[in-house]
């Protein structure tokens, strides 16, 4: 979902679930490690809002499977609001560009054949599945097209050639829809994943495809076998008026600063938990309470869990912006902000509609920041993620600063989301062997 206020957009890469899915394989392995690169862009209007989370219900399984190949490989990547990697996929590799979603499933790329057959495309260009000996379509028999019980994540049909569709009504009404096909990524020394099913959009559109990278069994990471991911989110400097977006890194298996990570498990909940409000294919954790400038804020731990419909979840997205907290949450960070820098508030606003704590005026936002104090976001086991005073609040555009949290009822959510702009200067690791998120302070814009 993306919202608009003037020009000004903000990246949300999640979507309450529409109906539920019945089941999906976890993922356990051994030595892996792999990293690519990642590269940002700033993304259009229409980018941003084709670009949404498919989320699914339905807790882990048991099994376990080691992963098919071993890597030892990684790249830096570049970061404006969205962390867009590039691939290799297909045989021979084209790079393809997509967006890292912890919020997601499903994997899609743009796919177009083109006329006359040209050579390899650059990064930015569409799939071309006719260069590609790696290629196949899934056919209407397949039992992801035809399942048991209907996977009402990932709506298929047959489509006129008798192969199968997916399609996708997004929040805000967006249609994204392709064939369902099998492809691999091809890695440096002619090292492939096997045969990944993935979304093939082949309608033209503006927007970068999805990687998926939540527990759900269509995901990457679960079709990969990968036991680990991890990244590193840079802060983002302005000098004048440019923006200057400075290099983060990304891993796929293990990471060699993982000693120095403090770990959170990820919550788990019974097979009866049901709701639309619910999404046990998040990365859920356990956040505890939040502290302004120091001081603890009169919260209760039971508003960042799940109640009985689902809302008040907690979880760990990249794909999201900002964060946004529940309305009980939220309307104490709201007081503490008020109490220390109301009058400076800018009054009757609210950018993308969602977040209202914002203040005109350039030098004078440092000011407000350090006014406002540090904000700590304390989870389970005393692990800390500490937001400087000095980067509380976000340039939105027109001069106008804001505190970088929102209301997530505002947008039709009711979950809590801690999105990557609070990531930032941090390692955050997905350890999927041992179903828990890693935190580890670092300079991000450093080689790493």
């Amino acid at each position: 979902m993306a919202s608009s206020c003037g020009n000004s957009i903000f990246l949300l890469l999640f979507m309450l679930p529409l109906l539920f899915i019945n089941s999906f394989s976890s993922v356990e392995g051994k030595s892996f490690s792999l990293s690519f690169p990642l590269t940002s862009a700033v993304l259009s209007e229409a980018s941003r809002a084709n670009i949404l989370s498919s989320l699914a219900v339905s807790p882990p399984s048991n099994q376990t499977a080691a992963p098919p190949f071993g890597y030892n490989y990684r790249s830096p990547f570049r970061y404006s609001m969205a962390l867009i990697v590039s691939l290799p996929i297909g045989t021979p590799p084209q790079s393809q560009q997509m967006v890292l979603d912890t919020g997601s499933q499903l994997s899609w790329i743009q796919c177009h054949r083109k006329s006359p057959r040209p050579p390899p495309p650059p990064p930015a260009s569409s799939f071309d599945p006719s260069l590609s000996s790696s290629f196949s379509t899934l056919p209407c028999s397949h039992p992801i097209c035809k399942p048991r019980i209907p996977d009402f994540t990932l709506p298929t049909t047959c489509d006129q050639n008798r192969l199968c569709h997916y399609s996708y009504f997004y929040a805000d009404g967006t249609l994204a829809e392709g064939n369902l096909v099998r492809e691999k990524i091809t890695f440096p020394n002619s090292r492939t994943t096997p045969p990944l099913i993935l979304g093939c959009a082949a309608e033209p559109g503006e927007a970068e495809g999805i990687l998926g990278m939540n527990l759900g069994r269509l995901s990457f990471i679960s079709q990969a076998k990968v036991p680990r991911f991890s990244y590193c989110v840079p802060i983002r400097q302005r000098r004048g008026n440019k923006v200057i977006n400075p290099t983060g890194t990304f891993y796929l298996g293990q990471n060699p600063h993982s000693r120095t990570f403090r770990y959170i498990n990820l919550l788990t909940f019974p097979k009866s938990q049901r709701s639309p409000n619910f999404d046990p294919l998040a990365y859920t954790v356990g956040l505890t309470g939040i502290k302004i400038g120091g001081a603890k804020l009169n919260i209760s731990q039971a508003v960042f869990r799940p109640d009985a419909g689902g809302s008040g979840q907690t979880m760990i997205d990249s794909g999201t912006q900002y964060t946004f907290l529940v309305d009980a949450a939220y309307a104490k960070v709201r007081e503490e902000v008020v109490r220390r820098v109301g009058r400076r508030m800018k009054k009757g606003y609210a950018y993308g509609g969602a977040l209202d704590m914002c203040f005109d005026g350039g030098a004078a936002a440092i000011e407000i920041g350090r006014s406002i104090g540090d904000m700590v976001f304390e989870f389970e086991k005393r692990v800390e993620i500490l937001i400087n005073k000095d980067r509380i609040l976000d340039h939105v555009g027109g001069g106008i600063h804001c505190v970088a949290i929102g209301r997530s009822e505002a947008l039709g959510v009711a979950s809590n989301i801690i999105g990557n702009f609070h990531q930032k200067n941090h390692w955050v690791e997905f350890d999927l062997t041992n179903r828990r998120v890693g935190f580890g302070v670092a300079d991000c814009s450093r080689s790493m």
